[in-house]
């Protein structure tokens, strides 16, 4: 049986953990070839081994243009173009207003907004048009959790960017959307909170499906995302958060 997204090259960032990784591993699933980056090499290169046939691991950081372009530059040389291109990389370090260091506000623009603009840009000479852009937004972003202000203040700048890219790009029929997780069961979830369990809790408590995500859960919606089931959504936010930020 055919898979959604048969023969279509796709990039990943953020792909050794998590959301990353279980997207593509679902993208491999349904017929992509799959490009995955990370910065922690070892984790990446587990990743892409971890699911095998249709990966291929680029070591790389999304906040250095000549990364990009190293990265940009191998796709080009062995398969030509990109279709699908997931800026899914990012970081969340919180901490409360009055305690924010400006080394804890570059370091998470820089991830989560420098690197995810351009990811999208740097694809743009190598996507045909048809194309499609999805980035990993956040229920924060809506919301009002304690020590986020500027995790969350990035997520709203993604949100924004496929509004305007959508418009920038629509003479080109790239579509672009984002996919906004609630709690998660992530590596980078229980970090944040490994400090603050109570609150991780608190949150989940708040989830009306009383549970956390499963990435495997954000990749089935991705995935939608990236095929041709979505090709009258550009410019959309998906939420999967459990109804964390609707109800």
């Amino acid at each position: 049986m055919p898979g959604k997204l048969d023969g279509k090259v796709a990039l990943i960032t953020g792909g050794s953990t998590g959301i990353g990784k279980a997207t593509a591993r679902e993208f491999a699933n349904e017929g992509a070839q799959v490009y995955i980056t990370g910065r922690r090499k070892p984790e990446l290169d587990a990743a892409a081994a971890a699911i095998g046939s249709g990966v291929t691991a680029i070591h790389g950081d999304v906040t250095k243009p000549k990364d990009l372009d190293r990265i940009y530059g191998q796709i080009s040389q062995e398969k030509g173009h990109v279709d699908i291109v997931f800026a899914n990389a990012g970081v969340a370090d919180l901490a409360p207003i009055g305690s924010i260091t400006e080394e804890q506000f570059d370091k998470i623009f820089d991830i989560n907004v420098k690197g995810a603009m351009f990811t999208a840009q740097k694809a743009l000479p190598l996507m045909p048009d048809g194309g499609t852009i999805i980035l990993t937004g956040s229920e924060a972003s809506i919301k009002g959790f304690a020590g986020t202000s500027v995790y969350s203040a990035t997520k709203a700048a993604v949100r924004s960017f496929a509004r305007t890219w959508t418009t920038d790009l629509k003479d080109r029929g790239i579509r672009v959307n984002v996919v906004s997780p609630g709690p998660i069961d992530t590596p980078m979830l229980k970090e944040g909170f490994a400090d603050r369990p109570g609150e991780l809790e608190e949150i989940t408590s708040a989830v009306a499906s009383r549970r956390l995500g499963r990435p495997e859960e954000l990749a089935k919606a991705v995935t939608f995302l990236a095929s041709d089931d979505a090709s009258f959504m550009t410019g959309d936010e998906v939420f999967v958060d459990g109804g964390a930020g609707q109800v």
